[in-house]
């Protein structure tokens, strides 16, 4: 699963040329701060201005479009990348490798307070290299009306939800919308999740080992069989147009969506998690977070770390305004999530509650590698019809192949 504030992900490739901003005040040298490219408007202007309020150094925010985890990726590196920069991660590999500097003293006092499941993949051997700066995360979004037509409550079984898609299709409106693909590359680890079974367990080993996981998986490729997904809609999943236009009942979307689902439809939708499977199974919610790290490389690391802590720590003020004002996400703080009115009542608070009890981020030790021999498997599944256990059996070999590797790197020094 790729997901933060729409994904996560920045699409296209190379170290492009970046717009940069002069912000801040002379005394502690010069920083360079990069964030990737957002669609919400105003969020430009937020952090401009977040950094020409800090008073110890002279800050350069740069705002970098294009494939931004490749690119930080290539800049960390080199002696040319930025001091500050948020990053989807940081990944293993740059923690192993000593390319991102160690955190931890930063959160001291308030680590409690930041949720567990976007802190915990940006912490490694109990230090901490990355600060989560907002809650990203994953519904499904469905008509109330519709619903009440059919005669079905709002599922809480992957059966159901297979069963109320196919009742719910009919010649002009399909079931269910999870991507144009089908389903492969927003769900993730999701229903694995959902079926009681994590990518990577607490002790580093691969987590889904399990006949009941492959079973879960072949109940999705029932939606294609069913004829119930809407493919080759105008938007991917993560635009809620398809939900908006009738084209689809029920949608995977983000939360960032929901103000203008709320917009549109009023009181006639409602957001679920995905939905339990199986004797072990619980309801599931990706989440996911950018954070500020620091480069290993940075000239300047003390003060760098004193701007991380200034802004993603101490200013709780900037942290809901990032959160709430240009977009509509959940606040890496648990005190700030608690008390936003934004999110007090209504499918809002439900999200944050689903965030809070069912959410899940991919773990640290989850690597590309693993990931994509994942992915394509599940792909294979879900549209091709292949078969779950043959699939996992060698998902599982490549993943157990990855996490030996990983846990006999060495540690950052």
């Amino acid at each position: 699963m790729a997901i933060g504030r729409r994904g996560l992900l920045a699409a296209g490739a190379g170290l492009l040329a970046a717009c940069g901003s002069n912000t801040g005040r002379s005394g502690g040298g010069s920083l360079t701060q990069w964030y990737h490219q957002y669609g919400e408007p105003g969020t430009q202007q937020a952090v401009r201005r977040y950094a020409a309020a800090f008073g110890k150094a002279h800050v350069t925010v740069q705002w970098r479009p294009g494939n931004y985890d490749q690119q930080t990726a290539a800049a960390l590196l080199t002696d040319s990348g930025p001091d500050v920069f948020e990053v989807n991660g940081p990944t293993l590999d740059q923690i192993q490798g000593g390319q991102v500097l160690d955190l931890t003293e930063l959160v001291e006092g308030v680590r409690d307070d930041f949720n567990p499941a976007v802190l915990g993949p940006k912490t490694y051997r109990g230090r901490v290299y990355g600060i989560p700066q907002v809650v990203d995360t994953q519904l499904l979004y469905y008509r109330k009306s519709l619903l009440k037509k059919a005669g079905l409550a709002p599922p809480t079984t992957l059966d159901a939800l297979v069963d109320a898609a196919r009742r719910l299709t009919t010649g002009t409106v399909k079931g269910l919308f999870l991507g144009n693909d089908g389903g492969a590359g927003v769900l993730g680890g999701t229903p694995l999740y959902a079926a009681g079974f994590p990518l990577v367990t607490d002790d580093g080993r691969v987590g889904f080992d399990d006949p009941a996981a492959a079973r879960t998986l072949g109940k999705l490729h029932r939606f294609h069989t069913d004829e119930s997904l809407l493919l080759g809609a105008p938007a991917d999943w993560s635009d809620p147009s398809a939900f908006l236009q009738g084209l689809t009942a029920m949608q995977w979307s983000g939360l960032w969506a929901l103000p203008q689902v709320r917009k549109e439809l009023g009181d006639d939708f409602g957001v679920l998690p995905f939905p339990a499977d199986g004797g072990r199974g619980r309801p599931s919610v990706p989440v996911g977070a950018y954070g500020a790290a620091v480069s290993a490389r940075s000239r300047h690391q003390e003060v760098a770390k004193e701007y991380v802590k200034w802004l993603w720590v101490d200013h709780t003020d900037y942290q809901e305004d990032f959160a709430l004002s240009y977009g509509f996400h959940i606040p890496a703080r648990i005190s700030l999530a608690e008390k936003a009115t934004a999110l007090e009542d209504g499918p809002a608070a439900d999200a944050v509650r689903f965030a809070t009890d069912h959410g899940y981020a991919q773990p640290l030790l989850w690597t590309p590698a693993s990931q994509t021999a994942y992915q394509d498997a599940l792909s294979r599944i879900i549209r091709d019809g292949a078969s779950p256990e043959r699939e996992l059996r060698a998902v599982v070999r490549k993943v157990s192949a990855e996490l030996d590797r990983v846990k006999n790197a060495k540690k950052p020094s």
